[in-house]
């Protein structure tokens, strides 16, 4: 797998009422190749904008961004064969009544026979600890199954990277570790935005991101004690009885 690399990378978008564009993100240039990366930063900092970029969910204004030498504006669709994309809303991706048919729809593109693709989504769904669930309506799931239901469609495709938006936001604490545990043995890259600390702390690299800037680059342990102190320096201000969105555990939310 070559690198995901971000060039001169700018996203601006025109607000109504505002004389000038709203800028997401702001000069960003990166060369990602490590096997897990993780995104972390405040709501609104720029990271989930970040992540649309390497499956061109969202276009760059200025710079370009390439997935393996794909152009992720002019190869889009050969970026999308490569990149596997999972939302923090399962909702937003699962488009078929049930747990099967939504994993065997992901794979009919690349598997024509009907059979083979029914025992590829019970496999999948299986490795989630969801085949007992295969066919049960999305809508009677939890938020946690749901999650855990489109990253088996996704990972049935065996992309080369998987690139997640804070997937475990929804999941119980015996699903969180079953998607660590997921991760910990995928052989796909993943790129991952996520306010679980220690999540972060699995990467082999964790950008912080904030104000649409990348502010830090580097190990995971530092990574995060950079987050926290710009927690902290931007509540220094605020009285305590208002403080809130700083981290004091090891998981942020």
């Amino acid at each position: 797998m070559g690198a995901l690399i971000f060039d001169g990378v700018s996203v601006r978008v025109e607000v109504d009422g505002r004389p000038d564009p709203k800028i997401l993100l702001d000069g960003i240039s990166l060369t990602l190749s490590e096997h897990r990366i993780g995104v972390i930063g405040a709501n609104g900092s720029g990271k989930s904008t970040l992540l649309r970029m390497i499956n061109g969910l969202v276009q760059p204004s200025s710079g370009t961004v390439t997935v393996d030498g794909s152009h992720t504006v002019r190869d889009v669709r050969a970026v999308r064969r490569q990149v596997g994309f999972v939302f923090t809303d399962p909702l937003s991706q699962l488009v078929m009544p049930t747990g099967r048919e939504d994993v065997e729809l992901s794979l009919r593109r690349s598997v024509r026979s009907a059979t083979e693709r029914r025992q590829l989504a019970e496999a999948a769904l299986a490795g989630m600890g969801l085949l007992h669930l295969a066919d049960q309506s999305i809508y009677e799931l939890s938020g946690g199954e749901r999650q855990l239901v489109a990253l088996a469609a996704v990972l049935a495709v065996n992309p080369a990277v998987l690139v997640l938006d804070e997937p475990s936001t929804l999941l119980d604490l015996r699903n969180r570790e079953l998607l660590r545990r997921t991760l910990d043995g995928l052989s796909q890259q993943i790129v991952m935005s996520t306010h679980d600390l220690e999540l972060a702390l699995d990467m082999d690299r964790v950008l912080v991101v904030d104000s649409g800037r990348v502010v830090f680059d580097g190990g995971p342990a530092p990574a995060v004690a950079h987050y926290r102190s710009l927690c902290a320096a931007s509540l220094a201000d605020i009285p305590a009885a208002e403080h809130g969105a700083c981290p004091h555990t090891t998981v942020a939310r």
